[in-house]
């Protein structure tokens, strides 16, 4: 029985570490998003990252690809847009559809902010060998089939 509780007591530690951790890389990723001129959401960054990487995407893309509600999206393309960070043209094929980039200013703000979280990531890991590394994303990844299983 003891056994069992110690168990209990450590996968309990183990996520307040990692809820700590993602408090702590959260915190500085915020301040990076606050210290920009247009003082991005964090969704607002996940969503330019988004387009970063898929260049002409749709809004029906970025719902489909982040789960999150269209009405909703369609805000929050609508203030990027405002703030200049997303252009925006029609379809080629379907004028309907609008194509979404990130601006000139919207490509600046987000290799600026990227480049905070590799700052950031980098702090959090260092001290630590490849093999550390390899190590903690193999328990991660265990951690993260563990929950998804269920």
């Amino acid at each position: 029985m003891t056994k069992q509780v110690n168990k209990v007591n450590q996968s309990e530690q183990v996520f307040d570490a990692i809820h700590s951790v993602m408090h702590l890389y959260r915190a500085r990723q915020l301040r990076g998003l606050r210290d920009t001129p247009h003082e991005l959401t964090h969704m607002e960054y996940k969503a330019l990252g988004f387009f970063s990487r898929h260049p002409g995407a749709t809004q029906g893309d970025l719902v489909a690809h982040s789960g999150r509600d269209k009405a909703q999206l369609a805000r929050l393309l609508k203030g990027l847009r405002d703030k200049e960070l997303l252009d925006a043209a029609p379809d080629d094929n379907d004028r309907r559809i609008t194509r979404l980039t990130l601006s000139a200013e919207g490509r600046r703000v987000f290799d600026g902010l990227h480049n905070l979280g590799v700052q950031a990531s980098n702090a959090a890991v260092a001290g630590m060998s490849a093999e550390q590394l390899a190590q903690l994303q193999t328990l991660l990844q265990q951690i993260r089939n563990n929950l998804a299983d269920e």
